[in-house]
């Protein structure tokens, strides 16, 4: 993993059930991340908020779509913006905002994989899979959509053209226990990997995180984390306007960041549906920062340890 990381607020909310995340970038920052990353010795550079300038008007046959023009905006504009930061060499860190964000960032690194002839893989860390196309969503909300978009899928057609997706295959989603019946359909029609919170409960999260881990290895892939706050448990997490009960642990989340910063894999990453209306004191703003920071090497003791002693 770089020893450099350049931070880009995206305050949007256009895709989400409820407004407040586009408070999500300010609150991370409040809660202290640059500073924790350059206290670990990492070059951080915050190039501050990113901002529309024009919002076309956008068309589709789906009468339930919320804010069609305006999502589709931001995802023109984070296709245009998340392509300089990684040729900069850098871990780009997306903080949103809620999760169409993701329809903006992956295919533009799934584009800048492409150009230096490596695949993208992604690991997923949300309660949801967002794997709607703009026709199969009944609730109209556009955080719901960015898999299906930027795997490729049909119906798509008022959101930018994609010089790059990302293969199925080379998807891993972990803490899914919302899933409706046309997600369900759409996963079972790909071949991504989908990981529910009852998997977890049985297996553990390391051992489905080590072989995707490996897979990203043996392609010489890079690796783009998404995670969205709902993948957390509700008891832990509030903040967010999607709680679903029964998410990960603080020490099952603590366990993939540091095993993702083991691997080095780590290339860029979402931060996602933060929604600092609904936190208690900034709690859910701290611990995100915390699993960063495990993210980017921050541990209690150096590794390996000796032996335990009663």
């Amino acid at each position: 993993m770089a020893n450099r990381c350049q931070i880009l607020g995206v305050p949007m909310q256009c895709g989400a059930s409820q407004a407040g995340c586009l408070m999500g970038p300010a609150a991370i920052r409040t809660a202290g991340l640059a500073g924790i990353l350059t206290s670990q010795g990492l070059d951080v550079q915050d190039l501050g908020d990113l901002a529309l300038t024009t919002v076309a008007p956008r068309q589709h046959q789906n009468a339930a779509l919320r804010n069609l023009d305006e999502a589709a905006a931001w995802i023109e504009a984070l296709m245009r913006e998340a392509p300089q930061m990684v040729r900069a060499d850098d871990v780009p860190i997306f903080m949103g905002g809620d999760h169409t964000l993701s329809a903006g960032t992956v295919p533009a690194l799934a584009a800048r994989a492409m150009e230096a002839g490596r695949p993208l893989f992604v690991l997923w860390l949300d309660a949801h899979p967002d794997i709607h196309t703009l026709d199969t969503t009944t609730s109209g909300n556009l955080h719901g959509v960015p898999v299906a978009y930027f795997t490729g899928a049909n119906g798509f057609d008022p959101f930018p053209a994609l010089n790059a997706t990302v293969n199925p295959a080379d998807i891993l989603m972990m803490g899914l226990r919302s899933v409706d019946p046309a997600e369900r359909s759409h996963i079972a029609g790909r071949e991504l990997t989908a990981i529910d919170m009852r998997t977890i409960d049985e297996v553990g999260v390391a051992g489905p995180l080590k072989a995707f881990l490996e897979r990203v290895r043996a392609a010489n892939g890079h690796l783009h984390v998404s995670f969205d706050v709902d993948f957390l448990d509700p008891s832990i997490a509030p903040a967010v306007g999607t709680t679903v009960p029964g998410g990960a642990t603080f020490r099952e989340a603590h366990l993939i960041m540091e095993l993702l910063h083991d691997s080095g894999l780590v290339t860029s990453l979402d931060l996602v549906e933060l929604n600092p209306f609904l936190d208690e004191r900034g709690r859910t703003a701290h611990l995100i920062c915390d699993l960063v920071a495990s993210l980017f090497g921050r541990t209690i003791l150096d590794r390996p340890t000796g032996s335990y002693r009663s």
